[in-house]
């Protein structure tokens, strides 16, 4: 049994919003819980009661009510949400209008100084972007591209866009030109919104170079708006139809946003799958879904007040910074980060947690474990105090993880390990503010999600490990693929393994106490011999080694069967030999199983991880195996795929020691 490293105090369980939603419901419709487990079940087993009232809890701003909440329920692919409803998605971002910060933005250059917008400012200054947007043309259903650092512009445009009625979609500044076409080439935008370039890891990048291929291959973009970030006053005429942020803004002061309302299922962002394995999927995403989703996600499971500051370390090409620019409906004020949290050091993100009183710092598993392989002890160097929550995804948070943040980071912190996906724009499983956090598991299964885990035949397992599935439709579901008139690429990618069940491709466990564990990606899964193993069990015992920086693993096929092959990037001045080799297999052996132990163990100079910080063991399986590896320009790293060719260590027999 998992140790329990954390609970709620009396005190915390009688502030939490899930409490106060608990009463909610008890007053609104007579239900009395008296668990998180009660109330999810009654969730899932009524759905259209269950989202209807997270509809009425949050008090959501719309200008038509609904027919129905859910029609068709029974059919995954064919429900129908709120039928009748019309709204608009940014009216209930921006439905704060008052002093309280709303944005606060800083660069990674430390003497940038910070930039901050009130809920009034914000208001204000998407007011006049919108006014721009409509004389310029934008109408409904038109797509904003977006090629930008995570800045308080960014959000901005995000907003105007979305109070037209258009679809937003955005690539950071990082992605190369090929990354960028095989996403915006796709949806064809109108407008482009882009900087002149980033800041990463101590320099400075333009992207105005990249912008004018852009603009060159995508003849649909009839205007260009660049902000200033790298040169206060960069020089874009090579770029068409261009013209700089603050010239394009309206002048006039005290307007008022005529915000479109539109039904429930209208599309607000176009967000991408990984695009390593083929061209990205563009999956389109409907504003009231993705609201409700964000409304539960970000003020139940995270207990979202207005009084907080929340954080995640994102860029604008991953989902996360969508669900972050959510919080701003329950009217939290929004920290913005862009460039390297390394820089010029590993307390680079806890000092701006102290200076800011960072209350929900969000981020991946492998910042944590970063940050603990450099040694730092943030709780010795930094006021925490106001720290309350701290938020984990991109892929599996480690047992060591999780111990090393309550031992070195804060003890009193609610550690949500949270997991879900671009596909659903929120999550499957993750934090619970009136729940304990136990080691190496996600809290719990989100409200009104039917999540289980099933066995090759579609037989539900408990404590034992399989596929992570939803079994009934939920609201933030794709409303539709781009370019799949038909759903066959919408089928296809979700529905074949098991019929009109929902299958995520995350190879996962459902514990006794009802948490998650998620061991990797399925299609990543180790089948030596037959039997499935989730690369992060490997990763767990690999990774806590202090000689290692990271590591890669994958199945190679060898005659007539599969092998684990372990890729180790060791850390300076570590000489790698048979000892080594020896460490690593009785370290694996004894804390997993025989099957476990790598065939190989190869020492390599750099893993290859995608933009959005997840190891891409499935294009290096393809390298080893002399496949070729399309797409790169999804990879932050992609010049970290030539070290895996054509290997002498793979064309040999097993180790013997």
């Amino acid at each position: 049994m998992s140790e329990k490293l954390w609970s709620p105090s009396e005190e915390q369980l009688k502030i939490a919003n899930m409490t106060k939603f608990m009463r909610f419901l008890k007053e609104k419709r007579n239900l009395d819980f008296s668990s998180y487990n009660e109330l999810y079940d009654w969730s899932v087993s009524n759905r259209a009661d269950f989202w209807e009232s997270l509809w009425e809890f949050y008090d959501v701003i719309h200008s038509k009510s609904y027919d129905t909440v859910l029609e068709n329920g029974e059919d995954m692919l064919g429900s129908v949400w709120f039928s009748g409803a019309e709204l608009n998605f940014a009216e209930n971002l921006l439905r704060y209008r008052d002093e309280h910060l709303a944005l606060v933005f800083q660069g990674e250059p430390e003497d940038r100084p910070v930039e901050t917008l009130t809920y009034n400012e914000l208001y204000d200054q998407v007011a006049k972007l919108a006014k721009s947007l409509r004389e310029f043309g934008l109408k409904p259903n038109d797509r904003v591209g977006a090629f930008l650092p995570n800045m308080n512009e960014t959000v901005v445009a995000m907003l105007a866009g979305a109070s037209l009625g258009a679809i937003w979609s955005s690539c950071s500044p990082d992605f190369g030109f090929q990354g960028v076409m095989d996403r915006f080439g796709q949806i064809e935008p109108r407008i482009l919104f882009t900087a002149d370039g980033y800041f990463y890891n101590g320099r400075k990048f333009d992207s105005l170079e990249r912008v004018k291929q852009i603009v060159k291959e995508i003849p649909s973009i009839e205007k260009v708006v660049v902000v200033p970030y790298i040169n206060p006053e960069p020089d874009i005429s090579k770029i068409p139809n261009s013209v700089l942020y603050k010239e394009f803004l309206a002048k006039e002061d005290g307007l008022e946003i005529n915000f479109e309302q539109l039904p429930f299922d209208h599309p607000v962002y176009i967000l991408y799958s990984s695009g390593t394995t083929g061209v990205p999927k563009c999956m389109v995403h409907g504003a009231g879904g993705t609201l409700l989703q964000h409304f539960k996600e970000l003020g139940l499971h995270s207990d979202l007040k207005r009084e907080d500051k929340i954080f995640y370390f994102t860029t604008c090409g991953w989902m996360m910074w969508n669900w972050l620019v959510s919080a701003l409906a329950v009217g939290a004020t929004v920290l913005l980060f862009d460039g390297s949290p390394f820089v010029p050091g590993p307390e680079r993100l806890f000092k701006f947690t102290d200076e800011q009183g960072m209350t929900v710092f969000g981020t991946s598993a492998k910042y944590i474990a970063a940050v603990e392989n450099s040694g730092l002890k943030p709780r010795e160097q930094f006021d925490l105090s106001a720290l309350r929550a701290m938020l984990s995804t991109g892929s599996p948070l480690t047992v060591e993880n999780f111990k090393f943040v309550y031992s070195h980071i804060k003890e009193d912190l609610l550690l949500g390990s949270i997991s879900g996906g671009s596909d659903i724009v929120s999550c499957f499983a993750l934090g619970n503010p009136v729940w304990p956090v136990h080691a190496g598991e996600l809290q719990c299964r989100g409200l009104g999600m039917d999540v289980d885990v099933f066995d090759d035949s579609g037989k539900a397992l408990k404590g034992e490990k399989g596929e992570l599935v939803c079994k009934s439709s939920f609201p933030s579901q794709p409303i539709y693929f781009w370019n799949d008139p038909d759903k066959s690429k919408y089928k296809a990618a979700y529905f074949e393994t098991y019929p009109n069940v929902w299958h995520h491709g995350d190879y996962a466990e459902l514990t006794e106490h009802d948490g998650m564990i998620i061991y990797g990606r399925s299609d990543a899964t180790l089948n030596p011999m037959g039997v499935r193993i989730g690369t992060a069990e490997i990763y767990r015992q690999v990774e806590v080694m202090e000689e290692i920086e990271d590591s890669l693993v994958v199945c190679q096929s060898w005659e007539d069967d599969l092998r684990v092959i372990l890729f180790i990037k060791l850390n300076p001045g570590v000489e790698f030999g048979e000892e080594m080799i020896k460490k690593i297999k009785t370290t694996i052996r004894t804390n997993c199983t025989p099957r476990h132990v790598p065939a190989k163990i190869i020492p390599i100079d750099d893993i290859p991880y995608t933009i959005s910080g997840k190891k891409v063991e499935i294009a290096v399986r393809k390298i080893i195996e002399g496949q070729e590896v399309l797409n790169r320009d999804a990879l932050k790293n992609p010049e970290a795929l030539e070290l895996y060719a054509d290997l002498k260590e793979l064309k040999e027999c097993f180790y013997k020691w």
